[in-house]
């Protein structure tokens, strides 16, 4: 008798998981209590996927041997907990796709840049030749690309939602980039829970694997000393690392991993920044526990394009240069791009709050914006956090009124930089409508 599975949710992680199941022979059945996209209705309809939307047939749902949900979906939901209590397993996509695959698996986590990073190994593996897919929180779902092609290696963005709901599953290679306060209306806004969804990332490991992580990041390399970590340790830093791992020193980014030496020179990455570094130390660092040439390894780190709604240069207009920085969905992440820039800065921000702490970028904020624009349905915290010292802050509803404020308010050689610090929900349907709604006003200016 095959397996009856129930998938909440159908957007990508879910649809992904239902096709998956078909292909391993289960009895599916997908509902999502909003309404799921074309695309979607239509993938799940080639595959002979009974489906519902708008609304949850909660006996059918209850009758499941095990349900995998959506990383949208927290474990509040009360359907959630009514399975819970009835002894019905709730997992991840990753996690049940983990089961069916014997390739390698780079696994890349943090608050901020894990797409850049998960990317970036993507493209190293690209050149170095290997059949590899980018997956997880970034493209397309892990269990769509293992249901659809046979890869050798797969580099997957996963966010502390997904991790959630994985228990079994094991990556090759750890990679946990940074910890800063993010999500925590989804934690009980209580950091040490965001915290131990974080390292979920290395349960299960042995000495066979390896674990890549910042050793600069307060956050992480404290909870490292406090815990029994059984796979190899690989920091990066930007002080010098006595053993295995990765550090810059006199302008060079280093690499040191199995009696094996790097060198490149910190100029030729070819995204900048002290944030890029430490994201281009822990992609050396894969590719070189994955056995890749060190040549590949340089050419890889500085010939990478970025990624779409990261820092992305838009246009400059009479002078003033437009930078989309939809991705910074949290405080640290603009603090990131606040830090990276070498003009006078009229930044939008805005959105929704996730219980943000403005204070971080009180010094960077006196230093570089000359105005900010605001763009959500509730500024107020903004106005609170940077009112006294910032000389023009305004309210805007929409995209096209905070491209035109930016615009007015900037000058030749300023830069306009939408760098939000929030999540996009109350205006747009995620961040990367924002972005590109941004870049659409910008080109109409």
């Amino acid at each position: 008798m095959s397996r009856k599975i129930v998938i909440l949710g159908g957007g990508e992680s879910g649809t992904g998981s239902a096709v998956l199941a078909v292909k391993n022979s289960e009895q599916v059945f997908l509902s999502d209590s909003g309404k799921i996209k074309g695309k979607y209705k239509e993938l799940l309809s080639k595959h002979n996927v009974e489906w519902e939307e708008e609304k949850h047939s909660v006996e059918r749902i209850l009758s499941a041997d095990e349900i995998i949900k959506s990383p949208g979906i927290p474990d509040t939901n009360s359907l959630v907990k009514s399975a819970l209590a009835k002894g019905i397993p709730v997992i991840s996509e990753i996690e049940y796709a983990g089961r069916y695959t014997k390739a390698v698996k780079v696994c890349i986590t943090g608050s901020n840049g894990k797409t850049t990073t998960a990317s970036m190994v993507y493209h190293l593996l690209k050149k170095a030749g290997i059949h590899a897919a980018l997956a997880g929180n970034v493209g397309n779902s892990f269990a769509l690309q293992l249901a659809t092609g046979d890869y050798d290696v797969y580099a997957i963005e996963l966010s502390s939602f997904q991790l959630d709901g994985m228990f079994d599953f094991k990556a090759d290679i750890a990679i946990l980039l940074n910890i800063t306060p993010d999500h925590l209306d989804r934690y009980n806004y209580n950091l040490q829970e965001y915290v131990d969804s974080k390292f979920r990332i290395v349960q299960n490991l042995t000495d066979k694997e390896a674990f890549i992580y910042s050793a600069d990041d307060e956050i992480t390399s404290s909870e490292v000393s406090k815990r029994n970590i059984s796979a190899q340790l690989l920091p990066f830093s930007f002080h010098e690392i006595k053993g295995d791992g990765a550090w810059i020193k006199n302008n060079y980014l280093n690499v040191r991993y199995a009696n094996n030496q790097m060198q490149m020179i910190l100029d030729d990455l070819s995204l900048k920044g002290k944030h890029n570094a430490y994201n281009s130390m822990a992609a050396a660092i894969a590719g070189h526990v994955l056995k890749i040439r060190k040549e590949t390894i340089r050419e890889s780190l500085s010939d990478f394009q970025g990624v779409e709604h990261r820092l992305e240069p838009v246009l400059r207009i009479h002078g003033i240069d437009f930078i989309n920085d939809s991705k910074a969905t949290n405080v640290n992440s603009s603090w990131y791009a606040l830090e990276s820039m070498r003009q006078k800065v009229v930044w939008i921000a805005g959105g929704i709050d996730k219980g943000n702490d403005y204070s971080s970028l009180t010094g960077l904020v006196k230093e570089k914006v000359k105005a900010i624009v605001c763009l959500g349905k509730d500024n107020s915290k903004i106005h609170a956090a940077f009112g006294d010292f910032v000389p023009a802050i305004v309210d805007t509803k929409s995209m096209k009124e905070a491209v035109r404020a930016a615009y007015y308010l900037a000058k030749n050689g300023d830069v306009v930089l939408l760098s939000p610090a929030c999540a996009s929900f109350d205006l747009f349907e995620n961040y990367e409508d924002r972005g590109r709604q941004f870049k659409e006003q910008v080109r109409n200016l």
